[in-house]
């Protein structure tokens, strides 16, 4: 077993019913729910602002009854969580060389680890905190509890030697808001995880923005923010509190709650993930850790569960109304950068291959829109569709249909008799279905394209996918080859997604054909039909399942997983839908073909960018075409 293995650290939050004033009763709270935690199996978790004593204590901060009684309560949540491997943060007011602070105490194995405190005192609206606090000094210094040194200051890090990209940093409140926060010198040298113990009472609308700066906090400093607020039990004199919690990593909202006092928020973040992203972005600059106290401490070695999901389908946002305007988005890309393209080369038109399946459908679609913005006339776009022996009649009318649909010009050029005679030329026999066989009328139909194209002054519009792309599904220097590929960096499965989009809006009429496309088989239709004229060669059947690939995909080139990873999370994300010999089969296939099919995306022809991923070797994907896979076939 291996501890928090593939770099996921379980965090939660908690948001206990607080006795204002009273620390045993809050204690006790605390302390069933580190129990709770730690059945859980959760590494970290953090509570709301002062909530030793409640948020809401006002000029009773200065007794020093309630003072004395909160170290003490510190003191005794160590002792009776001695044997938890949860490491938790509460708040507490703590007095120091004459001054009071609003800090956080990290505890763990019966051990206070540090003290951190507030940065950033409010003093506006209901929030009177300079009255009572004192903001943070510089430096760190050694405060004693219980006869131990504890490091008090800011400039703190919480290291596990279990995990090496772990590394916890702690705002409180406040420090958030303000334009330079404290946890961006905390992210700086080095900290992937940000706790923060909030006191943030509820307006009309600020939980939207609350939200908002959360995430778009996790996503400027590439980490994991655990944000914990107060909730029921602060005094409501003057404001409401209502929990309102929230987990985020690098931009996107693992967890949420509100007023769910007496239960755990939780989650994993994958600090592997985090320090895979800083090293990718070259603007994320880190200082290093000198100036800071690094504060080191174990966890247990154990199996970390996980109850976040991924996305089935990674590339494809799950909200439906999000994929409609995405969807739209991703056109309007892929048509600008052909306009933009055809403008600059004073191409006369354009030549689409049009087979009537999925891929060149969507080609065609973007081309019909580039020229709707330039307001040239649909004529000019010449779709092509040239049957050969596999051809079926359905992708064959759909192909005319949709062209007559959309009101581009449509040629049909039967190919069989150019690639017979090329078989014969070079001694290929018409009856040995090889990749020669396949092949030849692949390059055959790009030699049309391309020299119908010559006649015209007219651009050929590549149709291939990011997922062919990946797995080198295509014909080396065959449909490999166009003059502008708009699909370019578009997965198979965002593909049909498109295509349904425009089908949904019945685009130029062509609504009822487009559907019966999308329910068409995936194929190359190179080898002959069946005996019933339906596809003989299923694209799926052959190289996997496209859902499969793709999300094999975006794991290990996105976000840089192990093949070990991406096992485990597909393994869990398609539970019921592959089993485990499935899943292993179809990704070795596609680790074995993506590192040997590199050598055709070395040359790709340009294509626009539309999502995070894309295999062009002008921008995104570097690799030598001779690198080995071994690694990754282990």
């Amino acid at each position: 077993m291996h501890a928090m293995k593939d770099g996921f650290v379980k965090v939660g939050t908690a948001s206990p019913r607080v006795t204002v004033a009273s620390v045993d009763e809050n204690v006790e709270r605390i302390i069933e729910l580190v129990a709770l935690a730690d059945e859980r199996h959760i590494k970290t978790l953090v509570f709301p602002e002062l909530s030793l004593t409640g948020y809401t204590i006002g000029d009773l901060v200065f007794s020093s009854d309630l003072l004395c009684a909160a170290r003490e309560g510190l003191m005794r949540l160590a002792g009776e969580t001695r044997s938890f491997d949860t490491l938790f943060i509460v708040g507490l007011p703590f007095a120091d060389c004459g001054k009071i602070y609003n800090v956080a105490a990290a505890v763990h194995h019966g051990r206070v680890l540090a003290l951190i405190p507030k940065t950033h005192i409010p003093s506006y609206g209901e929030f009177y905190e300079t009255r009572w606090y004192e903001p943070a000094f510089s430096g760190i210094r050694t405060v004693m509890l219980a006869d131990s040194p504890v490091p008090f200051g800011t400039n703190i890090l919480i290291r596990s030697s279990a995990l090496p990209a772990y590394r916890l940093a702690v705002e409180i409140c406040e420090d958030l808001w303000v334009p330079s926060s404290p946890s961006e010198a905390h992210a700086a040298a080095g900290a992937t995880l940000i706790a923060n113990l909030s006191a943030s009472d509820e307006l009309i609308g600020k939980d939207e923005y609350r939200r908002s700066l959360v995430t778009m906090q996790s996503a400027r400093l590439i980490s994991g923010y655990i944000y914990a607020n107060a909730g029921e039990g602060e005094s409501t004199t003057d404001m409401v509190f209502a929990g309102h919690s929230m987990i985020a990593e690098n931009g996107s909202l693992l967890a949420e709650h509100f007023l769910r006092t007496g239960d755990i928020l939780e989650s994993e973040i994958d600090t592997s993930y985090l320090e895979s992203e800083r090293m990718k972005h070259t603007t994320f600059r880190t200082t290093g850790s000198a100036g800071y106290q690094e504060v080191w401490t174990d966890f247990r070695m154990e199996e970390t569960w996980l109850t976040r999901h991924y996305p089935r389908f990674p590339f494809v946002p799950a909200d439906s109304d999000e994929v409609a305007r995405r969807s739209g988005r991703i056109i309007t890309l892929q048509a600008l950068g052909l306009k933009k393209r055809m403008e600059h080369t004073g191409a006369k038109g354009a030549v689409v291959g049009l087979s009537g399946g999925l891929d060149s459908t969507l080609a065609l679609l973007v081309t019909v829109k580039a020229f709707d913005m330039m307001g040239r006339d649909r004529t000019d776009i010449l779709a092509l569709t040239m049957p050969c022996f596999g051809t079926t009649g359905r992708t064959r009318n759909n192909a005319g249909s949709l062209a007559a649909a959309l009101g581009v010009s449509f040629e049909e050029i039967d190919i069989r008799s150019s690639v017979l005679s090329h078989f014969r030329d070079i001694g290929q026999d018409e009856h040995n279905y090889d990749v020669t066989y396949e092949n030849g009328q692949a390059r055959e139909r790009t030699q049309v394209l391309m020299d119908r194209a010559n006649m015209t002054g007219s651009l050929v519009i590549g149709t291939g996918d990011l997922s062919e792309l990946a797995l080198g599904w295509a014909t080396y220097n065959g449909d490999h080859m166009s003059m502008y590929a708009v699909n370019a960096s578009v997965p198979k499965t965002l593909v049909r997604y498109l295509v349904g989009w425009f089908a949904s809006s019945n685009f130029s009429g062509c609504g009822a054909v487009l559907e019966d496309i999308l329910a068409t088989p995936v194929s190359p239709e190179l080898l002959p039909a069946k005996a019933d004229g339906s596809i003989a060669q299923v694209t799926e059947d052959l190289v996997g399942p496209y859902e499969l690939h793709d999300f094999f995909l975006y794991y290990f080139v996105r976000a840089s997983f192990s093949r070990r990873k991406i096992r485990r999370l597909a393994l869990r994300t398609f539970e019921g839908v592959y089993d485990q010999e499935v899943i292993d089969k179809w990704l070795d296939n596609f680790f074995r073909r993506f590192f040997s099919q590199q050598f055709k995306r070395s040359c790709l022809p340009d294509g626009p960018k539309v999502g995070s991923v894309t295999l062009s070797p002008r921008s995104d994907w570097r690799m030598p075409s001779d690198a080995s896979a071994a690694l990754w076939r282990k």
